[in-house]
This record gives C-alpha cells, structure tokens and sequence, in this order.
C-alpha cells in the first residue's frame, strides 16, 4: 500500500497550466457546468446515490500565491479546463482564497509572509478569557477581509459572473479561536475555563455570519455550496468548515462548549457542513448529533492523509442518515 508522501508540497494538488481571462473559453465550461448539473439537482432530491467530483486543487493557489488574485484566478482557470480532461460528475469551481486567519483579523491579525509559504499569524491572547473580553471589529472592515471581497469582485469582473464561485475558507469557530489563543492554552482553558471559550466560540460564529452574508450579496447566483475543500455546487446547500482540532478535545467538552458554535454558524448560512483531517472517526457519534448536518468530509487514503480514516466506520454511521459523505480519496 502506498504511504503519505511528506515530500510533496501538497498531497493533493494537481499540476495546470495558468490560463488567461482572455483566453478562457466560457461557452465550453458553461456548457459543461450546465451537463453536469442535472446529476447533482438529482442527487441533492434522491435518498441515496453517488457521485464523483474530480477536483483540481492547484498548490500554488493554497500558497504563497494567493496573495496575487490575477495569478490565483489565472492558475483556477486552468483547473478549470484541466478538471474537463476527467469523468467525473461534479464541476469544479472558483475560490477566493487567501489565507487562513479570516476570522482572526477581527481582532487585529495581520498575515505574516514568509518567502514560498501560506500566509500566517501571530497569536494574540494569552488566554480565552482575554480574548472572549476583546471587541472585534466586522472582517469586512479588516484588511484580510478586504483583500477577499476585492478578489471575489475582481474573479467576477474577469468572468463576467459565468464561472462557479465559492465563499473563502474562513474555518470554524474552534479553528478560528486557535489563530487567537495558544492551542495548549486553550484546550487548557476548556477544562478551566469552558464559559470564556464558550463566550469566544459564539462571538466568532457571528464575526463567520456577517462576513458570509456580505459575500453572500456579492456573489449572487454565482455562488456554490457548501464551498472550500467539498464537492460543490449551485443548487446545493450548507456551510463547509473545518473543524480539525476535534480529534483533541474530550467528547463531554466537544458537545457541550464546541457544538452550539458549529450549529449556530452552520444553521445560519443553510445547514453545517463538518470537514476534519485525519482519524476523526471516534468522533462521529458527537458529530453525528450536529443539528441540521448535511455533509461530513474526510480522507479515505493513505495518500491523502497520514492517518485516513477506515471507510467501514463511516458507511455504517452514515447510511440511512440522508447525511452526505464527500470522501477524498488521492489515488
């Protein structure tokens, strides 16, 4: 069996050729959107079923690169045409991406660029208390936010609103909180101190809310869901974020302190959507009992992930749920 390949800039990404506005034939992937989109209207009616989505996910984009929105939309347009290349039923999509901190720089984060990397940030607080104590500004206002709503409007110009589009990446509330507070420090503070994580975690979903609502109204019909990482599209519904750090949190504390976050944000924008690296699958019975979950994400491959998840575990979880599995599977 083949192993996770740590050498690889991204395990999942796929080489394109970048692929100028100018030169992007928008009558063909029109076309071909529009084929495709009668297999996901019936999936998204039927009770059961499968479909494959072929997805092009260009490294440079999830990197350094996103800080240049002609080079992220020129390399995802060739994506684009690459994803036609493959069977598959699904379409690919546009994604503003840039960056993981979004909800971060409501309370003052900046990226941190280092040469040929993702941007970071610096934590800010000592504690969960400090932060849930903070005042946040709207991300719209924040230069991260910012930056994202001039890339979607300028993906959208470049495209005269033809092409899919998806939100940004902005996480959820428990991954959002560990850009904010030291990781040891909160997961400490979630034994000591649940009601200021609490306080944080519901803060954050409004901070998600607002922001997504403004996309919402840029994007329009453009739009596809559940978004970033899933298997997306126009007529689909939901709100995908991740939700990685649940692999280290007690059951007890998870469904209690972490859950109400998820839903709240979830619900809010047409129903939650759970994605996790790794071996989440001693959490689906917590993850399960999510209010309004539509869809749940996770790698089946030892070339997708270094500790992918058994599929067994998740067939027998989730059949007869009416709960979508969108199973990444490299190789």
């Amino acid at each position: 069996m083949k192993k996770f390949d740590n050498s690889l800039v991204d395990a999942q990404a796929t080489p394109v050729d970048p692929v100028v506005p100018e030169s992007f034939s928008f009558d063909e992937y029109q076309a071909y959107e529009q084929e495709l989109f009668a297999r996901c209207d019936a999936f998204r009616k039927s009770t059961s079923g499968v479909l494959v989505y072929r997805r092009i996910r260009v490294a440079e984009v999830f990197s350094f690169t996103c800080r240049d929105m002609e080079r992220s939309l020129n390399l995802q347009l060739g994506g684009l045409i690459k994803s036609m290349q493959f069977k598959a039923d699904v379409p690919n999509f546009l994604e503003p991406w840039y960056g993981i901190g979004t909800a971060a720089a409501a309370y003052g984060a900046e990226y941190i660029w280092m040469a040929g990397q993702a941007p970071a940030t610096k934590r800010l607080f000592g504690s969960s208390e400090e932060a849930a104590a903070a005042e946040p500004v709207p991300i719209a206002g924040t230069s991260i936010g910012k930056y994202t709503l001039q890339m979607i409007e300028y993906f959208l110009e470049k495209t005269a609103g033809r092409l899919p589009i998806s939100f940004c990446d902005v996480q959820s509330p428990l991954n959002a909180a560990s850009n904010l507070v030291d990781i040891n420090q909160f997961m400490m503070d979630v034994l000591i101190d649940p009601d200021s994580v609490e306080r944080l975690l519901d803060r954050l979903a409004d901070l998600v809310i607002g922001f997504t609502r403004v996309q919402e109204k840029i994007l329009g019909d453009t739009l596809v869901r559940p978004g970033h990482g899933f298997a997306s599209c126009r007529v689909w519904e939901g709100f995908g974020m991740s939700d990685d750090n649940v692999v280290m949190l007690p059951d007890e504390q998870y469904q209690d302190l972490i859950i109400p976050s998820f839903e709240k944000l979830g619900l809010a924008l047409g129903g939650p959507v759970f994605h996790s690296c790794g071996n989440w699958s001693g959490k689906i019975d917590r993850v399960k009992r999510i209010d309004g979950l539509r869809t749940v994400d996770g790698a089946f491959s030892p070339q997708t992930d270094p500790d992918p998840n058994p599929p067994e575990l998740f067939r027998d979880a989730f059949k007869d749920t009416g709960i979508v599995v969108n199973a990444r599977i490299v190789g």
